[in-house]
């Protein structure tokens, strides 16, 4: 793991570790739902049933990432994902996080249709029936919960087109030790990103057209942006 995927104290961002757990379902979803003829497909995912955070991962471990297929339905995919941090001066291992994620085949054709998943073969009875109580149960929490939250989008009130507060905007951002030299000092030419991008959607939303940046000049920095330490 490199810098870039790690916070200010350098533990790996737990989205990092997320969309590796994510990849490795689809590929291994991905490649069973392809094992049986027919229409190719490939696996989404549709519900992260949990996710556990055992240990933190850090800059310069490996991170080895596991992946099982435990349950098929009629339409769906049950993966466990297992992640481990190595670290490869010592030699050390550590299981840092355990997830368990539903993904259904979409043909690739016509990505509404949902391809029928081929079975797997079970080690015993007892391990089919208890996945088959683990689908059960996310299928109904679904439905209980499609019942309670229903398809209502929250409606979000604009100001009024080609005003001043309609063009506003603000961006935020968590410096980290990518976007800084060797002393802690954000690069000027990051700040400069920062700006460019605020401004572009500033003047996106004013325009409503396509932007081309055609020059910069004087940029004054009156302080540095520096590295949070502890």
């Amino acid at each position: 793991m490199r810098p870039d995927d790690a916070n200010i104290i350098g533990n790996v961002h737990g989205g990092t570790i997320l969309k590796m757990i994510e990849e490795a379902g689809c590929i291994i979803g991905t490649r069973h739902c392809n094992t049986q003829t027919g229409d190719r497909c490939v696996a989404a995912l549709a519900r992260v049933e949990r996710t556990d955070f055992l240990h933190p991962m850090f800059i310069g471990e490996v991170a080895h990432v596991s992946a099982e297929i435990t349950y098929t339905s009629k339409h769906s995919v049950e993966v466990q994902v297992n992640v481990l941090s190595e670290n490869i001066v010592t030699g050390a291992k550590k299981l840092t996080n355990k997830a368990t994620l539903w993904y259904v085949p979409l043909s690739l054709q016509n990505v509404a249709k949902i391809i029928e998943v081929p079975p797997i073969e079970y080690s015993s009875l007892e391990q089919e029936e208890a996945g088959k109580k683990r689908y059960e149960a996310q299928k109904f929490e679904r439905i209980e919960t499609k019942e309670r939250n229903g398809e209502v989008i929250m409606s979000v009130s604009l100001p009024e087109p080609y005003t001043v507060a309609y063009s506003q905007s603000s961006l935020i951002h968590l410096v980290g030790p990518s976007d800084c030299t060797l002393h802690g000092f954000v690069h000027g030419g990051n700040n400069l990103d920062f700006l460019r991008l605020v401004q572009f959607i500033n003047t996106i939303q004013m325009v409503c057209k396509n932007v081309l940046e055609l020059s910069t000049h004087i940029c004054g920095f009156p302080s540095q942006t520096l590295l949070l330490r502890n």
